[in-house]
């Protein structure tokens, strides 16, 4: 079975390529149809949502997977959010949830006038192509988790759910 996610992030590819090893798997440029930098969980689960239905229409007889990053604020602080989703060939759709980090009250400003996590974390550490690389979670964490490290707790949670309801229809 082929599965095509929707993004080209070399993070997001290798987060699927880990769960999915026994699959093709393939990168595919589809649009989120939200914020460049979502804002809250809402946001960013529609992102994902998005880019797993056009990576299913990308797919004849396989899977689409969509993974997004975001923003959300808890308590008027300032959080990572991360969300996936998975969308099957009978257009089923499974959607889930990782890890979260507080990130610097200081980058408020900079998103609310429009600039990415990614571009704001380039500048902050230092480094190039963050977003493609460790992400904003591996510089936070000193690299004890890095950002596909991230997303395939979200893909594994995907592929859980996928296949425990196949196993249950199959039981019927």
């Amino acid at each position: 079975m082929k599965i095509i996610i929707g993004t080209k992030n070399p993070t997001k590819i290798n987060a699927c390529k880990a769960i999915f090893s026994e699959y093709e798997i393939e990168g595919a440029s589809v649009a989120s149809k939200v914020s460049a930098q979502p804002f809250s969980d809402e946001e960013t689960r529609t992102g994902a949502i998005n880019r797993a239905y056009g990576s299913a229409a990308l797919n004849d007889n396989g899977l689409g997977i969509g993974l997004e990053g975001g923003i959300m604020f808890v308590d008027n602080k300032l959080y990572l959010c991360n969300w996936g989703a998975l969308v099957t060939p009978g257009n089923d759709v499974y959607t889930a949830s990782g890890a979260r980090i507080v990130l610097p009250q200081e980058f408020i400003a900079d998103l609310e006038s429009g600039k990415e996590l990614g571009t704001i974390m380039a500048d902050f550490s230092k480094k190039e192509n963050v977003s493609s690389k460790e992400g904003a979670v591996g510089i936070f964490t000193n690299d004890l988790i890095d950002r596909s490290e991230m997303f395939m707790h979200v893909v594994k949670l995907l592929r859980g759910q996928w296949e425990y309801s196949d196993k249950q229809k199959r039981k019927h």
